[in-house]
């Protein structure tokens, strides 16, 4: 079973949420082995000790899920330079990857995932669905980074669109939702399950969609970094910069949850995991070059080539990592979802449960984050 569990892909086929194939089996790929020299964990070497670094924590492992995208680059480079395995100590880390949020929230719900990275949309949608009963959401870790890119050819306004096909990563996931908002909100008429409607909304793999825009598959596409960057540079222009639609250009695109089963079950190991998210956090933000450089060293094992230069500092100009799950922005990323048809009013009371990260954060000399208002 282990050598399943270590990476998969879920996929979504003909509307149905089916499992993929393991993929990348990461055994001596260095993902929750001992650090190389030079890398991020060597940096922090004597920083302190994390709750797993010194005893031995509930858990025997924990699996935890994340995408291959720089929006994600927490996991990328707390598990690529050893921190998250740091702090876990004997704990053993087995990582899964996904293309997209929805697969992720069946693989937690199926006990195959125990704390993910993942957009605000599909956490929203699975507490909604589960009746609060599925996960908590218990940090932040990104702001920013997804764009609608379009062929300048084809589309030069929010008007051209109607008649062209954009696509997005998968149905329901954060960057689908944020496309059918805005649609909506510029008076175009789309069928949510569907894509069908004044524009064609095509959910296409990540991998595939460079692809498809360099052969005119698609028109365009609303996608996270280094997707977005890799259409731009495929000639491609940023028609839409999300953060331009938000106050302050600040809100969530990454959040980490967990399972309640295992919230409950190991308080610790979720401590830890939350310490090495922190730890990480403050070392990219502390290392921006280093941590720039050795995420693309991630993406590289994960997709089997590193990103060329351009498109990796285009990419990560259009990041902001932070521990702070914004709180204040995850209603309106509700309201985009009731807008484009995947929810009925949301009760999100009770979706987060940030207490064990304002422990980490307190313990660390910092500030607890802002709480949530509870509606």
């Amino acid at each position: 079973m282990t050598a399943l569990l270590r990476i998969s892909r879920f996929r979504r086929l003909m509307g149905v949420w089916l499992a993929g194939a393991a993929l990348l089996g990461l055994a001596g790929c260095g993902y929750g082995s001992k650090a190389a020299p030079g890398t991020a964990a060597d940096a922090m070497a004597g920083s302190g000790s994390g709750p797993g670094s010194s005893t031995r924590l509930s858990a025997s492992n924990v699996k935890i899920g994340y995408f291959a995208n720089l929006t994600h680059v927490t996991p990328l480079v707390g598990l690529h330079d050893g921190l998250f395995q740091k702090d876990l100590g004997g704990t053993k880390v087995e990582p899964q990857v996904f293309n997209a949020g929805p697969s992720e929230i069946e693989a937690l719900n199926a006990g195959a995932v125990d704390i993910g990275w993942i957009g605000p949309s599909p956490a929203i949608n699975g507490y909604v669905r589960s009746g609060g009963r599925s996960l908590r959401i218990i940090s932040g870790s990104v702001s920013g980074g997804a764009e609608l890119v379009v062929d300048p050819s084809k589309i030069k306004n929010v008007a051209d669109l109607k008649g062209k096909k954009i696509a997005t990563p998968q149905l329901g996931n954060t960057q689908d939702v944020a496309l059918l908002n805005f649609l909506a909100s510029k008076r175009f008429k789309e069928n949510a399950s569907s894509g069908a409607g004044d524009v064609s909304v095509i959910r296409s793999d990540n991998a595939l969609t460079p692809q498809e825009f360099r052969s005119g598959q698609i028109d365009g596409a609303w996608v996270a970094e280094p997707t977005a960057a890799k259409l731009v540079a495929e000639g491609g222009k940023v028609l839409v910069d999300e953060a331009s639609l938000w106050p302050r250009g600040r809100f969530v695109t990454t959040n980490v949850i967990v399972s309640q089963t295992f919230l409950k079950a190991h308080p610790d190991v979720v401590e830890a995991v939350l310490k090495a998210s922190m730890d990480t956090n403050a070392w990219i933000n502390a290392h921006p070059d280093r941590a720039k450089a050795d995420a693309n060293a991630a993406l590289a094992v994960l997709t089997g080539k590193p990103l060329p230069a351009r498109v990796l500092n285009l990419a990560w100009s259009h990041i902001t990592v932070t521990d702070d799950p914004l709180t204040a922005t995850l209603q309106q990323e509700a309201q985009h979802a009731l807008t484009a048809g995947f929810l009925k009013q949301p009760d999100l009371t009770g979706i987060y449960d940030l207490s064990l990260l304002d422990k980490v954060l307190t313990a660390a000399g910092r500030s607890p984050v802002e709480e949530p208002e509870e509606r």
